[in-house]
């Protein structure tokens, strides 16, 4: 157990009175902290054993100690050690009464017990409690090991019942319960198969806390398994939050049904790893040593034309507001609003949570219906894919894409609000050219993230102007504190500097022209301009200061 108020006043070396707070002091000790500020909230976590002389408090006034109690309260201080025959021969009563009122325990610290020995019984406690812990932790992962290989999966979760004062239970991949123990747990189980099946829906590793009808027990579900899905899951159930040992008790429980569940996976994940090595060779610049180890598994895919693809999640309300941004911007996908996805496609997008997932799994199928090779990694947070160019995958990546923009319309009727996809396509590349490939994939991501696009091709970027590109809101924020200073100028009615600042780069810096424009005389613009160079304490001279403000303006320009 960790410190206690209680256990610091039994202290026999200590020597603490307790003034107050009798009821309280059965309250756990984080650590004990010395501070004669005034306010030494700001410096709080919460949990704290606070240590004082009242060298700056007036701690005689009742209204005073009222106001620093009351914020002690408030910051989660679990109790006040009060340093007597320093400061204040004895407690002042103000002192006393406010901690009362407010159910802190207050602490007499005689004269001879320092602050110091306060604070070493504290943090000894608090070290061998944390190493009961640990030992124990390390005890169960052992018992949990030795059932796990003597009587698998059950053996091991009766262990675990029995190290968490609990019941525990494992789901297979549909959420079935598979093994519960003790026995009766299977019932218990089989109650939380819907909360199961929403905790697949999550990216692997995930967990979550689920109380039972009328707070009969306190129950946490943990995905297991390394893929893009998760294989299984364990549900633990106990009367209270874990504690450290039967934390560690559970950690372990965890990397052990992962490792069994795991093992059938082991055939796909060998071939992953190659395909890995393949892709990072191909973006090293190493082709011929890419096309060695891919062999016959992905050696096809490299003797064509391919498409690299970059993808990964965005939440659901982020991606709707680029698109509102930039919708008066942007075109559609092409394609995408002048024919309905097939019917495959708009399936497979509705029922993947995990719309990486769903990518994957649709990319996947489709070369395998076809014959074709596709290379399939996993990059942290994304997905790359390495697809023949004209190939049914990189078809079924687009419909897929198309999908989930109609999905995507559907769901802002409805409200609501999920994760979504944005997508990278690349030009078709061959292997030397396969890092440059996976840039534009990049690239296209970035610009399909920006203007709320599900799929953006990198041969589209080329197309257009580059003006729509300054409605990001980084740009604008950038040109309305590049021209703040002009604004302000202007609207004390000393001169309108930003139309002619915009009439002079208009005609490149024509000064006759420009001032034509404005119906002024070219000395009244050329004065504007110098003020415009004091203001900003940048020269016209530079072409790059133009081009920003050239820009900048047209960033700000009303529309």
């Amino acid at each position: 157990m960790p410190p206690t108020l209680a256990s610091l006043v039994h202290h026999s070396a200590l020597k603490l009175t307790v003034r107050a707070g009798e009821d309280r002091l059965d309250v756990p000790v984080r650590w004990a902290h010395v501070s004669e500020l005034a306010d030494p909230v700001p410096y709080m976590e919460g949990g704290e054993l606070l240590l004082i002389t009242a060298l700056k408090l007036d701690a005689e006034n009742p209204e005073v100690m009222r106001r620093y109690v009351k914020r002690l309260v408030g910051a989660g201080v679990v109790g006040l050690g009060f340093a007597v025959g320093v400061n204040y021969e004895e407690i002042p009563e103000a002192l006393v009464e406010a901690a009362r009122e407010e159910g802190l325990p207050l602490l007499e610290v005689p004269r001879r017990t320092p602050f110091l020995a306060i604070s070493k019984a504290v943090s000894a406690a608090i070290a061998a409690d944390q190493y009961r812990a640990v030992t124990a932790g390390f005890a169960a992962q052992r018992e949990l090991t030795k059932q796990a290989l003597n009587s698998g999966p059950e053996g091991l979760l009766g262990a675990l019942a029995g190290q968490v004062d609990g019941w525990a239970a494992l789901y297979d991949a549909s959420g079935a319960v598979v093994a519960a123990a003790p026995e009766w747990a299977g019932r218990r189980a089989a109650r939380l198969t819907a909360e199961v099946e929403r905790l697949r829906e999550r990216p692997a590793p995930a967990s979550s806390v689920v109380g039972g009808p009328d707070h009969e027990d306190r129950v946490e579900l943990h995905s297991l398994g390394t893929g893009r899905r998760p294989r299984a899951a364990l549900a633990v159930g106990t009367a209270a939050a874990l504690g450290t040992a039967e934390r560690y008790a559970v950690h372990s429980a965890i990397a052990l049904l992962t490792l069994t569940t795991e093992r059938s996976r082991s055939l796909y994940a060998a071939e992953q790893r190659i395909g890995t090595a393949v892709l990072r060779m191909l973006l090293a610049g190493q082709p011929d040593h890419a096309r060695a180890v891919a062999g016959d598994l992905y050696g096809g895919l490299l003797d064509a034309p391919f498409r690299v693809i970059v993808a990964e999640s965005v939440s659901g309300s982020a991606a709707r507001a680029h698109a509102d941004a930039h919708a008066h911007a942007h075109a559609r996908v092409p394609g995408a609003a002048k024919q309905a996805p097939p019917a495959a496609a708009l399936a497979a997008a509705d029922s993947a949570g995990d719309r990486l997932g769903g990518l994957a799994e649709t990319v996947e199928s489709a070369a395998a219906r076809s014959g074709e090779a596709v290379l399939v990694v996993p990059e942290g947070e994304r997905l790359v894919v390495l697809a023949a160019d004209g190939g049914a995958a990189v078809a079924a990546c687009t419909q897929y894409a198309a999908a989930l923009e109609a999905a995507r319309a559907v769901a802002e009727q409805a409200g609501a609000d999920e994760d979504e996809l944005v997508v990278g396509l690349s030009a078709p590349a061959g292997p030397i050219a396969a890092a440059a490939a996976y840039k534009q994939a990049e690239q296209a991501l970035s610009v399909a993230r920006r203007r709320g696009r599900v799929l953006v091709e990198h041969e589209q970027l080329a197309a257009g102007s580059v003006l729509p590109l300054l409605a990001d809101d980084a740009v604008k924020a950038f040109a309305d504190g590049l021209l703040r200073a002009l604004h302000e100028h202007d609207a004390t009615g000393r001169g309108d500097l930003v139309a002619s600042l915009r009439a002079w780069l208009s005609r490149h810096g024509q000064w006759d022209a420009a001032a034509a424009d404005l119906g002024v005389h070219r000395h009244t613009l050329r004065y504007r301009m110098r003020r415009v160079e004091e203001i900003l304490g940048r020269s016209l001279d530079d072409p790059d200061v133009r081009m920003e403000l050239w820009l900048a303006l047209k960033a700000t320009s009303t529309e």
